[in-house]
Formats: C-alpha cells, sequence, structure tokens
C-alpha cells in the first residue's frame, strides 16, 4: 500500500506537469487543427533561460530567497518564451495556414530541430544542473514521500491551469478563441482579429511552457538541450489521451499518464529486479497512445471543437 500511495504522488508530479505542456498543444489544435511539434523545445528554451538566469543573479551577487531568486528568473524567462511562440506562429506557421496540413506539420518539425539544434550552440551539450536554491524537506502521508519542491509543483500547476480555465471561459479573449476554434470565418465577419487571437494562442501556451519546463528541471534537478523531444512527445500522448482540442481533457490526461506511467514502472521495476522499470516508464506512453488511436480516437473526454468541413 506505501509503494502503490507513493507512486501515486509521484504520478500526480509528473502528471501535472504533463497536463501544463498539453494544454498548449490542445489550444493550437483547437484553433488550428495543427500540431506544433516545436512546443516541447519552448519548454526547453523555457527551463534553459531561467537556469541562466539564476546562475547570471547568483554570480552578480544577488542575495535572495530561493523562491524569490525562481520567481524573479521565471518572469524574465516568460516573455522570452512568449517571444518565441509568437516568432514561431508569425515565421514559421502563419503562412502555410492555407496550405496543405502535411506542411505545417513538416514545418513544425524543422522548426523542433532547428531549435534543439540553437539550443545546443548557446548552451552545449551537456547537462546544466538546476541551482539547489529551493528546500527539499520530506514529508510523510500514510508511509508515502513528498517534499515542499514537489508540494509546490502540484499546488503551482493546479493554480495555472484553472487560471487558464477562466481566461478561456470568462474573459474577452476567451470568447473569441472560442469562437475562433468554432468557425473562424464566421468569427472574423463578426469583428475577430483572427490573428490576433491566434498570435495570442501561442503566446499563452509558450508562458505555459516556460513555467512546466521549470517544473521539470527542478523535479529532476537538471535540463539539457533535447529534453523537450521526449517531454512534448508525452504531453501531445496526454493531450490526445484526454481528447486533443479540449482543454480539461488536457488536464486529465496528463494527470491519467502521469499516474499510469508512475504506478507501472514502481510495479513492475521490482518484478525485473529494477533493470527495466525506467525504460517501461517511457514505454507506456507510447503503449497508451497507440491503444487510444485504436479504440477512442476522439480521446477520454471527446474532441470539444466542431470538424470542419
Amino acid at each position: 500500500m506505501d509503494i502503490f500511495l507513493q507512486q501515486i504522488l509521484n504520478g500526480l508530479v509528473v502528471g501535472s506537469i504533463y497536463a501544463l505542456i498539453a494544454l498548449g498543444y490542445t489550444m493550437v489544435y483547437g484553433i488550428l487543427q495543427l500540431i506544433n511539434f516545436a512546443h516541447g523545445e519552448v519548454v526547453m528554451v523555457g527551463a534553459m533561460v531561467t537556469i541562466t538566469i539564476i546562475n547570471l543573479l547568483t554570480g552578480f551577487g544577488i542575495d535572495l530567497p530561493g523562491a524569490a531568486l525562481l520567481l524573479v528568473s521565471l518572469m524574465l524567462a516568460i516573455p522570452v518564451t512568449m517571444a518565441l511562440g509568437y516568432g514561431i506562429e508569425r515565421v514559421a506557421y502563419r503562412p502555410l495556414r492555407k496550405a496543405p496540413r502535411l506542411a505545417p506539420l513538416i514545418t513544425a518539425i524543422g522548426v523542433s530541430i532547428v531549435l534543439q539544434q540553437a539550443a545546443m550552440l548557446i548552451w552545449g551539450r551537456n547537462y546544466r544542473q538546476f541551482p539547489p536554491i529551493l528546500s527539499h524537506e520530506v514529508h510523510t502521508i500514510f508511509g508515502a514521500s513528498i517534499t515542499d519542491l514537489q508540494i509546490a509543483i502540484i499546488v503551482l500547476a493546479v493554480g495555472v491551469m484553472v487560471g487558464l480555465l477562466l481566461m478561456v471561459e470568462r474573459t474577452k479573449l476567451g470568447r473569441a478563441m472560442r469562437a475562433v476554434a468554432q468557425n473562424p470565418a464566421v468569427a472574423g465577419l463578426m469583428g475577430v482579429n483572427i490573428n490576433y487571437v491566434i498570435s495570442m494562442t501561442f503566446v499563452i501556451g509558450s508562458a505555459l511552457g516556460a513555467i512546466a519546463g521549470v517544473m521539470v528541471a527542478a523535479n529532476y534537478g537538471q535540463a539539457h538541450a533535447y529534453m523537450g523531444f521526449m517531454i512534448g512527445l508525452k504531453a501531445f500522448t496526454a493531450a490526445v489521451l484526454g481528447g486533443i482540442g479540449n482543454l480539461a481533457g488536457a488536464v486529465a490526461g496528463g494527470i491519467l499518464l502521469g499516474v499510469i506511467e508512475s504506478v507501472g514502472a514502481g510495479y513492475i521495476g521490482p518484478l525485473t529486479n529494477n533493470f527495466l522499470g525506467s525504460h517501461y516508464q517511457d514505454i507506456f506512453a507510447f503503449m497508451v497512445l497507440i491503444l487510444v488511436l485504436v479504440f477512442r480516437p476522439s480521446g477520454l473526454l471527446g474532441e470539444r471543437v466542431a470538424e470542419r468541413a
């Protein structure tokens, strides 16, 4: 029972991160019917920029509490990823908006590779350690352990996701996003600036990606130029699992995928003398993706936006 609860807690931490990244995928798909495969690299850039800023601030002797230092660095990194997301949409995707769907898909993969190589040139191939500025005090809950950092990740992820859902449902920009997702031509006739809405979708998704990237780096204690590839694929799997195009589905899919991975690795690892557990943890995401595409392509909560004619 202790092992099961421990894996559930671990899964909630990882699943919260998956859900946050999956929201970026599902927002873009809901409006453009496009899978932005470069989103994982935006997450990576957010992590790397934040670590770089933290190191610069500490190098200049700025003395702040760990949480405050991280917050300041993140607030400086978020505009970088927002500008990156805007640039990706403006340069790579907008010219291909009316092209066959294969063209923007190939472009997305190309942008992902370009960002990977650019990150390698800027930060190198080596892993960047996340500075030890946060508390890792361990708390015990019914025999399972969870740290202050993991609690903060879950709370922050839930807060950001609730804020996004409220923004989409109750603000003018959110109504415009839902209108463009429903029917962009009619939304344009009603006075909605379609280009602005689409750009803001990329910008908001990129901001979420920066926050998620910092969570990944803090949780695992490191970041590197190629980290966005695998985390992006898993978050995409989470979006498909929940129902891509559905914000609530992305959240549910991310948390469920994290729990499935963690519980599976926790029980398969001991059965295989801890030799295959970590490998199966990565395999689970793609097993789930295959099963969902075969048996329920629309995802657990279905697709929220209507199919276009």
